[in-house]
C-alpha cells in the first residue's frame, strides 16, 4: 500500500459543554484533566442566546486535546465504554467520527466524586493522511487532492480495522 495513503489519527478532543460558568464548568475542567492527564482549556459562546441567558464570550463549557500514543490509549479507553460499538452516523463526510460518553463513571478507571457530580462528554477523532500540511502551512499552501481526501466509508473502515469497533 501507498505510504501516502495510509490514515492516521491526527488527534482526539474532548469536551465538555456546561452551558455557564461557575463551579459547574470547574468541576467539568477538573474532570477532563483528571481523565487525560491534560490541560483543558474553556470554549466561550460564538453567539448570544437570551433564552438560555448567554452572551457572546461567555465561558460555557471545556475542552481539552490529545495527540500521539496518548489519544490511542484513550480513545481505546472511550471506545471501551462504548463497547467498541458506533453508528454509521458518527462518521461525517470527512472520516473523522464523535461519539459521546453519558457519564463519566462508564469510563475504565474512573471512580464517582460526589463533588463533581454526574457529568458525561463528547469525543472527537480527527483523520488524517500525511500531506496534509499543504493545506495547513504558511508559506504556499495548496488545496488537498480529491483522491487524497478521506471519505466516510474509509473511516469507517479505518475504525474498524485499526480499532476494532463494530458499526451499525
Amino acid at each position: 500500500m501507498n505510504q501516502m495513503k495510509e490514515i492516521l489519527i491526527d488527534k482526539v478532543t474532548l469536551n465538555i459543554g456546561v452551558g455557564k460558568g461557575g463551579q459547574e464548568l470547574e468541576n467539568a475542567k477538573i474532570l477532563l484533566e483528571r481523565l487525560t492527564g491534560a490541560k483543558a482549556v474553556p470554549t466561550k459562546a460564538k453567539v448570544r442566546n437570551p433564552v438560555f441567558r448567554i452572551k457572546k464570550g461567555d465561558p460555557i463549557g471545556t475542552k481539552t486535546t490529545l495527540r500521539g500514543q496518548k489519544a490511542i490509549e484513550f480513545l481505546k479507553k472511550a471506545l471501551k465504554a462504548k463497547s467498541f460499538t458506533l453508528s454509521s452516523r458518527c462518521f461525517d463526510k470527512e472520516g473523522n467520527f464523535s461519539f459521546g460518553i453519558a457519564e463519566y463513571i462508564d469510563f475504565p478507571g474512573a471512580k464517582y466524586d460526589p463533588q463533581i457530580g454526574i457529568l458525561g462528554f463528547d469525543v472527537c477523532v480527527t483523520l488524517r493522511r500525511k500531506g496534509f500540511r499543504v493545506a495547513k502551512r504558511k508559506r504556499a499552501s495548496s488545496k488537498i487532492g480529491k483522491a487524497h481526501r478521506i471519505t466516510k466509508q474509509e473511516g469507517i473502515e479505518f475504525a474498524k480495522k485499526m480499532l476494532g469497533v463494530t458499526v451499525q
